[in-house]
């Protein structure tokens, strides 16, 4: 492996039936499953004790930008993409905190999980409550 090169692999994949570039998807509400590869079940033992996962994953975007309007909404201001949830960014890695909603062997049920169909899930991660930042700042568009 070359130096500054990073090998990701996939751990899973999110079955969902929603093609990709779909729009108008209610993610918030939607159940998904993420189906964890075999070599990487044992890895879920206790998971099913949290409410809430973070699922990292790779998107698929059609072209990568530096700058984009937020939610793609030109009337909004452009932002830098770093300063965006845009899946169009150098490395296209997809967070999303999910409510956890079921687990049966290999396969999680997550709900509100903005992937499509077919993404593959790159970790998780257990959701644990802490106290919000001192002095959070959010722009008004968010």
């Amino acid at each position: 492996m070359r130096k500054n090169q990073i090998l990701l692999k996939p751990i899973g994949v999110v079955k969902n039936g929603i093609p990709y570039g779909e729009k108008g998807v209610e993610w918030k509400s939607l159940k998904s499953k993420i189906e964890i590869f075999p070599e990487f079940q044992e890895g879920l033992k206790g998971i099913e004790q949290f409410s809430h996962i973070w699922v990292l994953f790779w998107m698929t975007p059609d072209e990568t930008c530096l700058k984009i309007h937020p939610r793609g909404n030109r009337q909004l201001p452009e932002v830098g993409v770093f300063a965006s949830r845009s899946p169009t960014r150098p490395n296209p890695i997809g967070l999303t905190l999910g409510e956890l909603t079921a687990v049966e062997g290999n396969i999680l049920e997550v709900r509100g999980l903005d992937a499509f169909d077919g993404t593959p899930v790159i970790d998780l991660k257990p959701f644990l409550l802490r106290e919000p930042p001192p002095n959070l700042r959010l722009p008004d568009w968010a």
